[in-house]
C-alpha cells in the first residue's frame, strides 16, 4: 500500500443512472482508521474545441438543470459503452453544431472533480470543419442553440458568467495561450 492509498473494505453502489452511478466505499485510511467515500462513477465524457476557418470557435447554449440556468459551452458529451474517444468527439460535433471535420487532434484528458467522481474528458481540437447535409441533430431531450464567437468575445462571456464551466473555461484559456505565442 503506498502511503496515501486507501485500501477499500468494502463498497456499495446505492444509485445505478442513465449516466451515473453513485457507491459509498468504506476504505481504510493510510493511519489505520476508516472513513466513508461517497463516489460518483461516471463512463467518461469528450470536449471539441472547433474552430472555423475564420478562427471562430464554434458553441452551444444550453439549459443545465444542475445550474437552474442556460451557458454557453464547446460541443461535449459522454462515451458510449466501447466508444473510442475520438469518435465519441466526431459523434458530438456533429449531433451539436452540425458540422464535421478532416482534422481531429487529441489535446489532453483531465479528470473533472477528482475529489468524488472518475469523470475523465477528453478535449480534443476540430480543424477544417465542414457543415454536415443529413447531420444528425442532438438527443431528443437535448435542446441546443448553435453560437459561433472570437476568442475575445469568449473572453467577455466568461466576465458575464455566461461561460461558467470549466472545460469551456479550460479551451479558451488554451487558445489564448495559443495565440500569445504566435
Amino acid at each position: 500500500m503506498s502511503k496515501f492509498e486507501e485500501k477499500t473494505i468494502q463498497s456499495e453502489t446505492v444509485y445505478e443512472g442513465k449516466i451515473i452511478n453513485l457507491q459509498i466505499d468504506e476504505v481504510e485510511l493510510p493511519n489505520g482508521k476508516t472513513s466513508k467515500r461517497e463516489l460518483i462513477k461516471h463512463p467518461g465524457a469528450v470536449a471539441v474545441i472547433a474552430l472555423t476557418e475564420e478562427g471562430k470557435i464554434v458553441m452551444v447554449e444550453q439549459y443545465r438543470k444542475a445550474l437552474e440556468k442556460a451557458i454557453i459551452e464547446i460541443p461535449a458529451g459522454k462515451l458510449e459503452p466501447g466508444e473510442e474517444p475520438a469518435l465519441t468527439a466526431e459523434r458530438e460535433l456533429e449531433e451539436e453544431t452540425g458540422y464535421g471535420c478532416r482534422k481531429l487532434e487529441h489535446l489532453i484528458s483531465f479528470y473533472t472533480s477528482p475529489g468524488f467522481a472518475d469523470e475523465l474528458v477528453h478535449l480534443y481540437v476540430a480543424k477544417d470543419l465542414y457543415k454536415m447535409e443529413d447531420a444528425k441533430g442532438p438527443d431528443e431531450d437535448e435542446f441546443v442553440e448553435l453560437l459561433e464567437v472570437g476568442l475575445e468575445e469568449a473572453k467577455a462571456l466568461m466576465k458575464e458568467k455566461k461561460i461558467y464551466d470549466a472545460k469551456t473555461a479550460y479551451a479558451i484559456q488554451y487558445l489564448e495561450l495559443q495565440a500569445a505565442a504566435r
